[in-house]
This record gives structure tokens, sequence and C-alpha cells, in this order.
């Protein structure tokens, strides 16, 4: 069953979404990132998808303080992405108390060093980032959109090894308007071995639905739950019904 994993991005410490990733369409939902992560983890939620939207625009690990107030008064298995470049920035997330790390500018930027962190801390822990706009690998916090294509570069990374990936739509993100679909089915018959972590748009339950049926074995919802769209007692059914399968 599908995996729910909700979202937290922090500018200055606080809790916020955009929208496509442009920092000049901010909306602040919580001042207070630690009351958002308690209330997800009071339905039964026990995934955190964490972003460092400062770090990611710094290129450096910025928040590093909200990981570490999180994981000490949470239980919340906390995947971290945003600024992660250097060894420092890697143990300071993992010290932090996050779990996983979602890398996705620096497999490009600097190949051997993934490939160093993914040999010496395991494909279960290191996340592959894959960010597409119109099917191209987007990086430098979706500022720079490369000539990659999506599908080529995944099937690069999976067979050195790679095994979990976050594909996030920038056109989709924090849109509300509906998930990129056809792009995550099209991934998981190319690459079914693949641990699909879907990301971008999803905007109502069905979706999710749909994202299981197809075979992905993740969702992160961020915009929906702030806005209503989906409620946290839907996820929490959804995940009680993940646990019944397992």
């Amino acid at each position: 069953m599908l995996t729910i994993i909700p979202a937290i991005d922090i500018i200055e410490g606080k809790c916020v979404r955009l929208s496509k990733g442009d920092y000049n369409q901010k909306k602040i939902y919580n001042e207070n990132p630690v009351e958002v992560a308690k209330e997800f983890e009071d339905h039964g939620l026990k995934r955190l998808h964490l972003v460092d939207l400062d770090g990611a625009k710094e290129k450096r690990v910025v928040n590093w303080k909200v990981i570490e107030d999180i994981s000490s008064k949470t239980n919340l298995v906390i995947d971290f992405g945003g600024g992660i470049k250097t060894d420092q920035d890697l143990h300071i997330v993992f010290n932090s108390g996050a779990k996983l790390l979602v890398v996705g500018s620096i497999a490009i930027q600097d190949t051997e060093l993934f490939f160093k962190w993914l040999d010496k801390y395991g494909k279960d822990k290191i996340i592959l980032g894959a960010d597409v706009n119109d099917r191209k690998i987007a990086i430098s916090a979706w500022q720079e959109i490369t000539q990659i294509d999506i599908a080529n570069f995944l099937d690069e990374y999976l067979k050195r090894g790679v095994k979990k990936v976050l594909c996030t739509d920038i056109s989709k993100d924090g849109m509300l308007e509906g998930t990129s679909m056809d792009l995550y089915k099209e991934l998981k018959v190319q690459f079914p071995r693949m641990h699909l972590l879907a990301s971008g748009g999803i905007t109502h339950v069905d979706e999710l639905y749909q994202l299981n049926e197809i075979g992905v074995e993740g969702a992160v919802v961020g915009k929906a739950i702030y806005e209503g769209k989906i409620t946290l007692s839907e996820l929490k059914k959804i995940g009680e019904q993940g646990d019944q399968s397992e």
C-alpha cells in the first residue's frame, strides 16, 4: 500500500508553501513546524518530507534546527532535502535526526560525491531527487533547467545502484491542479523495480488511490493538506489500510 508522506517546507524556520517553486509566491501556514509535525503524527502518519528552502537557495543546510526539534519531539521518520552539497551538510542533517536524505542537484553537479554517499550510507538512506519540468531535470532550487530527459537520467542512476527516487513535477507543484499521473505511470512501467515517491500537485484523495494502483510506493502531500483539499483523517484511513495489508 502507498506510503503517505506529508510535507513541511521551511523558510526562516516557518512552515510555508510555494507555487511552482517560486520564492516570490510564498504563503506562510504556520510559524511553528513542530506543531504541524505533531498534528501529522497524531493522525497516525509515520513519515515526514522536510525541505529546507533557504538551504536549497543558499546551497548549504540552513534550517537544521528544525530537523532537531521535530526529531526530538516526534517519532516521525524524516526524509530531508535542500542545500545538501558537502560531507559536512550530510553529517549535520543525519546528526540532527533525519533518517533519509533527498539529494538532487549534487547528483548532477558532483556525480562522484553522490555515489560516494550512496556507497557509504546505503541505497535505503539516500533518495535521488529527480525534479522535472517538461520532462527535463531541474537543479539549483529549480532555478536551472537542464536538457537531461527524466527517463535517461533515471536509467543511468538506477543502473549504478540507486533504489529510491523522489520525482517532483515542478509545473504541478503547489498548484492544486492534480498530479502527473501519466508520468509516474510511465516511469513505473519503464523501471518497475524502482522505489518511486511521487510529488507535486496531488490535490484529491482519489489520486492517492490511483498512485497506489499504478505501483507508486509513496506520495508526498503538501499544499492539499494545508488548503483543506485532503484531510488528515482521509490520510489516516489510507495509512491504516496500508498497515492492514502489510
